[in-house]
């Protein structure tokens, strides 16, 4: 039986945009169909302003299409048109949460704030776990996911010594970490050195159960450590919960300032507050002589945080106890709470908890 036009598009119309929003033919994406035969050709339109994985859509809409009968080959072509002015012009208005049901799941959850960056290797992780330790020492019931699910790393940086555990309802019960703070991590669920290779679809999906799926019970805040960058992980979660707001990690560098500056633009651009910039990696002080160093240049993090309208969170030093503190699962606000780095964390969380209840 020959596959038609009308059979394509009825597959294609079956192929959602990510996050749940209406399917290809409906959205007007499904711009051309060419049947020859066995062989099917399509065409894809879809706006740089869509919070879409490209790729991931691609797959989707290629698999809908070579499952028909009669198909034996499938070409998939993706214009991705960009809008100009879509990163000018006044703030947009928040886009709405596509699946309510993703904060009903969290209702004793009071905040959430998610810990970012724009590019990998700033020191998003150790921020993220230091600051929920200095969140908790301030007498506030804190949990801590690990969303970077390409490489989760909190089960080892918070010295999480067992596995979660089942509930009787069929949820996941978090881990009690170092400081009691509740801790979730996808590292918990593979093997150390198995890949986690995923597209959108997959990410989405596992973001939503470790999110949902688990007990966090009664918080005052929920620290989210997401994966670098502007993927499909931080628009996901952007658009399904109701953020308190983002913390974007840099160094002072140039070339980390550059990526953190996106970071920043696409929060604005999805409605999420930005609590402020953190510049991790500020200065190395000697401990013999007192000599400070700055390794990576000096004050990007607070130029950058003044040039674009956010609050500077800080400043932390580089500490060769952080990055011990972090490989031995004791992190530095509570395994030496003494030391400048855990006094930059601490006022971090101050800050931070200003901005939750303002």
């Amino acid at each position: 039986m020959a596959v038609t036009e009308r059979d394509v598009l009825a597959a294609l119309g079956r192929v959602r945009l990510p996050a749940g929003v209406a399917g290809l033919v409906a959205s007007e994406a499904a711009t051309g169909v060419e049947v020859d035969g066995p062989e099917v050709r399509v065409k894809l339109a879809l706006s740089s302003s869509q919070p879409v994985a490209v790729d991931a859509v691609r797959d989707e809409a290629s698999a809908a299409v070579r499952a028909l009968p009669g198909v034996e080959r499938v070409e998939v072509e993706v214009d991705v048109q960009i809008e100009l002015g879509a990163t000018a012009g006044p703030r947009p208005a928040p886009t709405p949460p596509t699946s309510p049901a993703w904060a009903e799941r969290i209702p004793d959850v009071k905040n959430v704030v998610v810990v970012a960056s724009g590019k990998g290797g700033v020191g998003k992780s150790t921020v993220a776990a230091n600051l929920a330790l200095a969140l908790s020492s301030r007498g506030l019931a804190v949990g801590l996911l690990d969303a970077d699910i390409y490489g989760p790393s909190q089960q080892l940086m918070m010295g999480a010594a067992e596995l979660p555990s089942g509930d009787p309802s069929g949820k996941i019960l978090p881990v009690s970490a170092v400081g009691g703070v509740k801790l979730m991590s996808f590292g918990f669920l593979v093997e150390p050195d198995q890949p986690v290779i995923w597209r959108g679809p997959m990410l989405m999906k596992a973001l939503e159960q470790l999110f949902g799926d688990v007990l966090w019970g009664s918080l005052d805040a929920l620290v989210v450590d997401l994966p670098p960058g502007t993927g499909d992980v931080a628009l996901t979660l952007c658009q399904n919960v109701p953020l308190t707001g983002a913390v974007i990690v840099t160094t002072p560098q140039d070339v980390a300032l550059i990526d953190a500056r996106k970071a920043l633009r696409m929060f604005h651009k999805l409605g999420t507050p930005v609590l402020g910039i953190v510049e991790n990696m500020s200065h190395y002080q000697c401990p013999e002589c007192g000599h400070v160093e700055h390794v990576f240049g000096a004050g990007g993090g607070r130029r950058t945080a003044e040039e674009l309208g956010v609050p500077f969170l800080g400043a932390v030093p580089l500490d060769p106890a952080i990055v011990s503190g972090g490989d031995h699962g004791r992190p530095v606000v509570t395994d030496r709470p003494d030391t400048p780095a855990a006094a930059a964390f601490g006022e971090l969380a101050r800050l931070v908890v200003e901005r939750m209840r303002s």
